[in-house]
């Protein structure tokens, strides 16, 4: 296909070439720029009738260094003028879309993580309870957990006996895994991993909320303005915190986007909405008698409460696209299908998916679920990062109880662990009797029970579920998605049957084995 090729002044070239990767192909990375002008630059592309490259020339050149190399944080005049107009003057969000940036969290604890990767919008990466061992110090000493002036020494008491149970059951329990799984004619170093991996996740219950952890995060303007906004109305003075150094760190690099926050009369009004709405919902809770009684432990539960749309709103919706009919006309074509055509029909639009990552169209989302489950607040931290879909949870306590996996009892740890779920569990207790209960969630171990809702469509369904019941998974956020692929067969039999890449084995394994094969074939 021929297509327009631009050309340029050697002028222009030596202003363009440090900024774009190509001056004459059609797609193309900015690059070297300050986040802020990149967004500058898409959000004035709309409204312009040349080229990306004519415009910067245009607008945005004369603001900017000429050269490739480091200016974060020098927006250009152009750039700052432009937000100052359209962000602020306008009020047109959508222009915080358009810019990004990397940033670390560093030392954050687990109750502050889940806080953080809320927004849907957004890519982030968390150092893992699965695979990390969590018995070292940090710098300074001490275990790795939450302290604030707050939390006093019983506090302190409390993690520091629930670490050296860890510690001590880590040695025990990998030796037991590795009597339990001996080694194959697998390579000795993958074997050694795999049993790490299995231990590390048999005990990652153990761990208490107030563990520490890095995070890494990319997003745009948009979503770090609403994050820090959340952050700020908070009631933990450890998500305060942090939602200052994200403002701070954000003003370095593409302060225009951020502009609003710290004006009373924007941030201090919407800090104020989200706090005084976050009250309303706790007395509102009360006034109903709602709020965290003390109940009878259910167990682990996986309830799908809600379902909407049926096979022929399916059907229709994948045919939709490749129609030129209107969704009536097609729904009737569908309806006078008999069942062997239907069945006929799905499978086609289907397609033969050899693997998870080959999904169906958009029809799937026609349909939609809603799940209330019951799981431990591990498997719930790896299920709450699908945000693409609505998450919503309550927060965490010993309300709803915990167990002891099977294969802690049996490498004789089952003891110890109990003791650090009591350990726990009085933690929790002396902090809500302080008048704590914000920071009483910090005390309790991952192994605790927390109640969430999933709602999403079928598409979404399919992706979570083929993914978390992999083999590789822990097993109980994969006993959670095994689970919720049965309740749709319940309601739709023809929707559960295109997952077929669901992973039902269910015999005791070293879960990580295959992963670090793969790895031990690479070289690493």
């Amino acid at each position: 296909m021929q297509r327009p090729v631009e050309t340029f002044t050697t002028e222009q070239a030596e202003l363009l070439a440090p900024h774009f990767t190509n001056l004459d192909q059609p797609v193309f990375a900015l690059v070297n720029l300050p986040e802020t002008v990149k967004g500058a630059l898409f959000a004035r592309y709309s409204r312009y009738s040349g080229t990306l490259r004519q415009l910067y020339l245009d607008e945005f050149a004369d603001s900017a260094p000429t050269s490739g190399g480091d200016f974060e944080g020098d927006e250009g005049k152009r750039a700052a003028e432009l937000y100052d107009r359209i962000f602020l003057g306008y009020g047109d969000d959508s222009v915080a879309q358009l810019g990004g940036m990397h940033i670390a969290i560093e030392w954050v604890s687990n109750i502050l993580t889940k806080v953080i990767q809320r927004p849907r919008l957004a890519a982030y990466l968390e150092q893992s309870t699965r695979y990390l061992s969590w018995d070292g110090q940090i710098p300074g000493g001490g275990y790795r957990y939450h302290r604030e002036a707050a939390l006093d020494a019983n506090y302190q008491a409390s993690m520091d006996r629930i670490f050296e149970i860890y510690s001590a059951a880590l040695p025990a329990v990998t030796e037991w895994a590795s009597a339990a799984y001996p080694r194959g004619d697998e390579p000795e170093g993958a074997h050694a991993r795999a049993v790490r991996a299995k231990a590390l996740d048999l005990l990652r219950g153990l761990l208490p909320a107030a563990s520490l952890s890095h995070m890494g995060m990319y997003a745009s303007g948009q979503t770090y303005e609403q994050l820090i906004l959340h952050l700020m109305a908070s009631p933990l003075p450890e998500a305060r915190e942090y939602g200052r150094m994200i403002l701070s760190t954000v003003q370095q690099v593409m302060p225009s986007f951020v502009t609003r926050v710290e004006r009373p009369e924007r941030g201090g009004e919407w800090i104020t909405f989200l706090e005084n709405r976050a009250e309303a919902g706790r007395s509102w809770s009360e006034r109903l008698e709602i709020g965290s009684q003390e109940q009878a432990n259910p167990g682990p539960s996986v309830d799908l409460l809600r379902v909407e749309g049926s096979e022929e709103d399916l059907l229709t919706a994948l045919l939709f696209e490749s129609s030129g009919q209107s969704e009536t006309e097609i729904r009737a074509a569908v309806v006078a299908l008999s069942t062997e055509q239907r069945a006929e029909l799905l499978a086609d639009l289907t397609g033969e998916r050899a693997n998870r990552r080959h999904r169906p169209g958009r029809g799937l989302e026609s349909l939609r679920y809603r799940f209330e489950i019951v799981a431990d607040y591990g498997a719930f931290r790896d299920l709450q990062r699908h945000r693409m879909l609505t998450v919503q949870w309550q927060t965490l306590s010993p309300q709803l109880g915990a167990g002891v996996p099977e294969e802690v009892e049996q490498a004789g740890q089952g003891d110890a662990y109990r003791e650090a779920l009591e350990v726990s569990t009085q933690a929790w207790r002396r902090l809500t009797d302080q008048g704590l209960e914000s920071h009483a969630p910090y005390a309790l171990c991952l192994g605790y029970r927390i109640r969430f809702i999933l709602d999403l469509n079928a598409r979404e369904a399919m992706q979570l579920i083929e993914l978390r019941s992999g083999r590789e998974g822990h097993p109980t956020y994969r006993a959670v998605a095994i689970a919720m692929r049965d309740r749709i067969a319940n309601a739709h039999p023809s929707v559960a049957a295109l997952m077929t890449h669901v992973d039902e084995t269910a015999e005791p394994r070293l879960e990580r084995m295959m992963s670090e094969l793969r790895s031990e074939a690479r070289g690493g």
